[in-house]
């Protein structure tokens, strides 16, 4: 059994410690319940909602709408990325379209995509894509560009074709890159969700937090928190899980980030 670092060990402790401060807190200061719920009554609520299936539905529904806008937002970033680090001009012409679509408010379409596609997962997964697109089309076009010119200059000195340039030096170089896009977009489109089931929503962990607001029930909106906070932390520890096995199976380099 792999022995716990003792980092790991602080950082639990920490968490326990910061929840006995919160206890105390609203148990001493007698904060009710609608304000700061304590820990204790958030985890009983929601294990309760968890054993009564309550929450199944919801984290399908917020499950689906995370996966299938991350998919649709890292191919379309990973292509377009592609294409436009081939291409000086093209980037120049598309670059102030993609910086106005992140710079666009998100939440401000969810009203309009509602009405065009409907109160099912379509509006949401579009919502989802162009939050997790950006980071994959960024971390893309600059993996692909930051290629040592000294090894560029010894491919073309080998007389290797821009092809061969492309698949034998710049992709590898961008892999590292490609997966720190990943793990920023999956925890955005856990985030991209959530926010798209605010507006027009009777299914998913935000709206669960919505429909606790109508109901005034604070333990509950905490609960959809958490498990909305956990979905993205699984969600984070799988790709670095997979840029791990990956890079190790195909004997990359990079330097240990933690």
């Amino acid at each position: 059994m792999k022995k716990m670092k003792p980092t790991m060990i602080y950082s639990v402790l920490l968490f326990i410690l910061l929840l006995t401060i919160w206890e105390l807190v609203v148990t001493v200061k007698n904060i009710p319940e609608l304000i700061l719920p304590k820990p204790t009554a958030i985890w009983m609520n929601l294990m309760t909602h968890l054993s009564s299936g309550y929450f199944l539905s919801h984290i399908n529904a917020t499950f689906i709408e995370v996966i299938g806008g991350f998919l649709i937002g890292a191919t379309i970033g990973v292509g377009l990325g592609f294409i436009v680090s081939q291409s000086r001009t093209l980037r120049e012409i598309l670059h102030p379209y993609i910086i106005a679509s992140q710079a666009m408010p998100k939440i401000a379409l969810a009203p309009l995509l509602t009405l065009w596609f409907g109160y099912g997962f379509a509006p949401k997964i579009i919502i989802t894509a162009l939050i997790s697109f950006f980071p994959l089309f960024e971390s893309t076009v600059t993996g692909l560009s930051l290629v040592d010119k000294d090894k560029v200059a010894l491919f073309r000195s080998l007389k290797a074709s821009p092809l061969q340039i492309l698949m034998k030096l710049r992709l590898p170089s961008a892999v590292p890159y490609l997966f720190s896009g990943l793990r920023v977009a999956i925890v955005l489109s856990v985030v991209g969700a959530a926010v798209s089931e605010f507006i027009g929503a009777n299914k998913g962990l935000g709206a669960v937090i919505t429909t606790g607001m109508g109901m005034m029930d604070t333990p509950l909106m905490f609960s959809a928190f958490i498990l909305l906070t956990l979905m993205g932390i699984a969600m984070y520890h799988l790709i670095g899980l997979l840029e791990r096995v990956f890079l190790k199976k195909y004997d990359y380099s990079r330097r240990d980030q933690e």
